[in-house]
């Protein structure tokens, strides 16, 4: 079984930080893409930030040069450091990771439970 565990939501005022955490665990070979969704209230689920297992990295346009994802594969983690935040940043922020449970085994995507950012102006 896999688990994604996610951290680091919250309501902070325009302007301000917020650091999201996601760690993987459970039965894992390898891990390839990891990153970050989001969902607005009414709104379709988007990209944020994806990064490869080599650590290249993707952003959606809204949060270039806002946010930056980091990855530490030896914790199987990955890091959303999120500034200059707007009230329009404000979702739910759901992980995911797209990896092999055994060598053999298809890629599959596994999703956190989702954690919520709220932005106040």
């Amino acid at each position: 079984q896999v688990q994604l565990l996610e951290s680091g939501g919250g309501l902070v005022q325009a302007g301000g930080s917020l650091r999201l955490s996601c760690a993987a665990s459970g039965r894992i070979f390898s891990i390839n893409d990891m990153g970050w969704y989001r969902q607005a209230p009414g709104m379709q689920r988007e990209l944020v930030a994806v990064i490869t297992s080599g650590g290249s990295t993707n952003y959606a346009d809204s949060v270039k040069g806002r946010f930056t994802l980091s990855r530490d594969n030896a914790k199987n983690t990955v890091y959303l450091q999120m500034s200059s935040l707007k009230p329009e940043d404000t979702a739910v922020y759901y992980c995911y990771a797209d990896l092999l449970y055994y060598i053999y085994s298809p890629v599959g995507t596994y999703w956190g439970q989702g954690t919520q950012v709220t932005v106040s102006s």
